[in-house]
């Protein structure tokens, strides 16, 4: 899978995007991510890419001319299946988004900046916007790093067991059973029995039953739906 990223602070997203799962993943050649600060499109000696809104209001703009020229250049070496707006006031990012997004080949990720983007590349060029949740962050940068990471998990070869994502919170609309490790006491709380047991169909019972009263404690929300 390939996943641009237009941005004006690359600087952000190099940490996220070059350690641990996400690192692994590119070094396998799993995922390539590739970054480009749009500041290459601005205009004039000052490279300029934000204006005034029109109407007045206090906060910049992301600039139309910019932003099309990046994306028009980016589309003549790679031919996107979603062009994704990372923004407030988008669909509500949630696992199965994920599990779609990573069955894409080449996706362009856009993070807006200020006030956000001018309404005309939202009308023009993407084709998904995208919220990582109810509040307002500086840029788009974080949510794009979580996009990155919720989706290039998911790749078959990234994870050394492909089975662990599916396991994962909110894949079959449940939340995760409680996990345990050594030692088997700690501070006098024991690990529960069946696990120890041996007895795989028992835990597999045990976990749908836990994860059906750990989503009915903490998110009856997704019982509902």
């Amino acid at each position: 899978m390939q996943i641009d990223i237009i941005t004006l602070l690359p600087e952000l997203l190099h940490s996220p995007l070059q350690h641990s799962i996400m690192q692994r993943a590119q070094q396998k050649g799993h995922l390539t991510i590739n970054l480009h600060q749009l500041r290459n499109w601005g205009i004039g000696k000052s490279k300029q890419v934000d204006d005034y809104q029109y109407g007045g209001g206090a906060g910049m703009v992301l600039m139309p001319g910019p932003i099309s020229e990046c994306i028009e250049s980016l589309k003549e070496k790679t031919t996107y299946d979603e062009i994704i707006f990372l923004t407030p006031d988008g669909e509500r990012y949630q696992q199965k988004i994920a599990n779609q997004l990573s069955l894409q080949q080449n996706l362009l990720l856009i993070c807006g900046h200020y006030k956000g983007i001018d309404q005309r590349i939202r009308d023009l060029y993407v084709t998904r916007e995208i919220s990582i949740g109810d509040y307002v962050l500086s840029g788009g940068e974080l949510a794009a790093a979580v996009l990155v990471d919720s989706i290039g998990r998911l790749l078959p070869g990234v994870l050394n067991d492909e089975t662990s994502a599916l396991t994962d919170s909110f894949q079959d609309d449940l939340l995760a059973p409680p996990v345990y490790t050594r030692p088997a006491s700690f501070k006098n709380i024991e690990v529960p029995p069946v696990l120890l047991s041996g007895h795989d169909q028992k835990i597999q019972d045990w976990r749908q039953e836990q994860s059906l009263a750990n989503t009915e404690k903490r998110r009856p929300d997704l019982l509902d739906s």
